[in-house]
């Protein structure tokens, strides 16, 4: 049965950041996810998760500086230093938080910089996390994002993720399945799903085009939750999507699954 995680960033925004653990509970989650916490104590959110019965399923490693554009630094050259403080800042937040993953962003690559020399940054910046991450028990994960949401994004389809992976060789570090991306810039998910599975180490979903709720576009979720099911996948899917109108209020595809679990 698939176990659906809230991301908190997306949805739930009819309600400030720490209120939305609880909105979230209301509505039957039992975890939760979000971009990034860096800008609360752990403990605050721990507090919120504890008082809530919410798991914590995935936050991302800090991404260089966000409100200046910046979507990671795993890749660039010249920021080492800063990516290796970057995941001791996030691992001391899993500590206190208790989630098993976190997502580390590529970054933004300029159509006139060498993707060589990114590429080995790259794959040095992983294998320092992953082995970092591994002593706490934590899965390191890399997604491809799709370029039109994000134009220059390093990181852009499920078959190159899952090659870096296996060149970086550590055993925790996977690749973030997320269903809208794929779909924008591959298609074809049920295939990939299979294909991919051990290499799988979360999974987002939302609507493709227009990123709202799953039962809203051209993908047929029940089909694919049903087949991520079958491939054995016992993480949360995180619902990384922006509701239509009000968060509650478009959970109506969420019920089923809900009572089934009950």
């Amino acid at each position: 049965m698939p176990r659906f995680a809230a991301n908190l960033t997306m949805m739930y925004n009819e309600h400030a950041f720490l209120d939305r653990f609880a909105a979230a509970a209301k509505d039957g989650f039992k975890a939760v996810e979000f971009l990034f916490p860096y800008d609360f104590r752990a403990g605050e959110i721990k507090a919120r998760l504890e008082s809530n019965g919410l798991t914590q399923a995935l936050f991302n490693a800090p991404p260089g500086d966000w409100a200046a554009g910046e979507r990671g630094i795993a890749s660039l050259p010249g920021r080492e230093d800063e990516f290796r403080r970057s995941i001791e800042t996030a691992l001391d937040y899993t500590r206190v938080l208790g989630n098993r993953k976190l997502h580390v962003m590529a970054g933004l690559i300029g159509a006139d910089q060498p993707r060589a020399k990114h590429r080995d940054v790259y794959l040095k910046n992983l294998a320092y996390a992953a082995k970092a991450a591994q002593g706490d028990g934590i899965a390191v994960v890399i997604e491809p994002i799709n370029t039109r949401d994000m134009p220059g994004f390093f990181l852009n389809r499920q078959d190159d993720a899952q090659a870096i992976c296996a060149e970086v060789g550590a055993p925790n570090l996977k690749v973030q399945f997320d269903c809208y991306h794929c779909q924008i810039v591959e298609g074809d998910l049920a295939v990939k799903l299979k294909r991919d599975m051990a290499g799988i180490g979360h999974i987002q979903v939302a609507g493709v085009p227009e990123r709202h709720e799953p039962n809203i576009g051209e993908l047929n979720y029940p089909y694919l939750f049903d087949l991520i099911d079958t491939l054995g996948y016992d993480g949360y899917i995180g619902c990384e999507y922006r509701p239509r109108a009000g968060t509650s209020a478009g959970l109506d595809w969420l019920k089923p699954y809900l009572n089934a679990a009950r």
